[in-house]
């Protein structure tokens, strides 16, 4: 199913949040998937958990200063863009080039943790669903579609420093 990975053998991505948790002391090294997990239902399949408890990454371009909002919630919800528009002002969807220049991660990896944003560019700003705290263990991306990471929603919160609020449907 999965396995520990020796940090230096794994892509750029993945190495940065073993890194980012190493340095925070999270208790949980991310761990490498057999086979990519692009989505969260691959994911929790992948891990054999359910899709609720896959802390999936949401990336939107907020129109007002063209930055990245990135809402983690469950798998198995669908971010509600009028929940969020209070919190971050108009939004529009973010392709691939966006999401990889703001976060440092392809889509299908991008994890809370270890962001790396192009020169210039500030890392996203940050919601955690509270969707998420059904769960007493979730799993988040760790970088690379391959790369997962076991927290509670708490360590979430702490790793993050994000605001909990309601926003999906």
């Amino acid at each position: 199913m999965a396995e520990l990975e020796p940090r230096d053998t794994r892509p750029e991505g993945f190495q940065r949040v073993s890194a980012a948790l190493a340095a925070r002391q999270h208790p949980y090294p991310p761990l490498w998937l057999d086979v990519a997990a692009r989505t969260a239902q691959e994911a929790a399949d992948a891990l054999g958990v359910a899709l609720g408890q896959i802390a999936k990454s949401v990336v939107f371009r907020r129109k007002g200063d063209d930055s990245a909002v990135l809402v983690i919630t469950s798998g198995d919800k669908r971010v509600d863009e009028v929940k969020l528009k209070p919190h971050t002002g108009p939004l529009g969807r973010a392709d691939a080039d966006f999401v990889k220049a703001r976060t440092g991660f392809s889509i299908g990896g991008v994890s809370p943790a270890g962001f790396a944003p192009a020169d210039g560019l500030s890392a996203p700003q940050l919601f955690i669903d509270r969707e998420l705290f059904r769960f007493d263990i979730i799993w988040a991306a760790a970088g690379h579609p391959n790369g997962v990471f076991k927290l509670t929603p708490a360590d979430l919160e702490k790793l993050t420093g994000a605001p909990v609020i309601d926003v999906v449907q």
